[in-house]
């Protein structure tokens, strides 16, 4: 299946900013959305892919700074890079401690932006295949048996079956044929897999 395709939007409350960005992002081959204000940004809706948020900080209505804040809160987590003319420490201070990817004051170099894109989308597209790698596992982990999830989470410790035995009042044996199922329900060909799947899916001995 084909990865989407990553899409940069564009938020500034000045339309010729607007249009000589949009002609710069689409230089890079990527589809490119622009925005007069934050909150038609938020009006809209936008596709499940790869993505990143080139935006103003001062504007109308609500800043750059109050829409990332909006993001935030919606658990949506955009990378954004924020661009200004009237840039202060505090306010860069505060985007990066939020989060955001850059924070470049106006006139900036093209290749400074086109460079912070690539970063952003990159960003954005590890931090989606770790939410589905996540998402996978724990479906793994939702087929396993109470008894399974026990063993699960001990073996991931380092104990060996005769502890697990111990601890859980079973047999050896039962706990190898439990061991075994684990390894196959979550496809794990060895226990360094399973610590790797245990600590994604959060599992730990309760």
């Amino acid at each position: 299946m084909t990865a989407p395709e990553a899409t940069v939007f564009i938020v500034d409350d000045d339309s010729s900013v607007r249009s000589a960005l949009a002609r710069l992002v689409k230089s890079l081959g990527l589809p490119v959305e622009t925005f007069a204000s934050a909150q038609e940004f938020l009006n809209e809706n936008h596709p499940e892919a790869p993505s990143c948020l080139v935006l103003d900080i001062r504007m109308p209505g609500l800043s750059g700074l109050d829409l990332q804040e909006e993001l935030a809160s919606a658990g949506l987590t955009m990378p954004i890079i924020f661009i200004t003319g009237h840039g202060s420490v505090p306010q860069s201070v505060r985007a990066m401690k939020a989060g955001a990817v850059d924070f470049l004051e106006k006139p900036f170099d093209d290749q400074a932006l086109l460079d912070a894109i690539h970063q952003a989308i990159e960003k954005d597209r590890q931090a989606r295949q770790e939410q589905m790698d996540i998402a996978e596992i724990q479906q793994r982990v939702d087929l396993l048996t109470p008894r399974e999830r026990e063993v699960f989470a001990l073996v991931v410790t380092g104990m060996l079956n005769k502890q697990i035995a111990f601890k859980l009042g079973i047999s050896q044996k039962t706990v190898k044929v439990h061991r075994a199922r684990v390894m196959e329900k979550m496809q794990a060909e060895s226990v360094a897999d399973l610590v790797r799947s245990a600590e994604k899916a959060g599992v730990s001995p309760s």
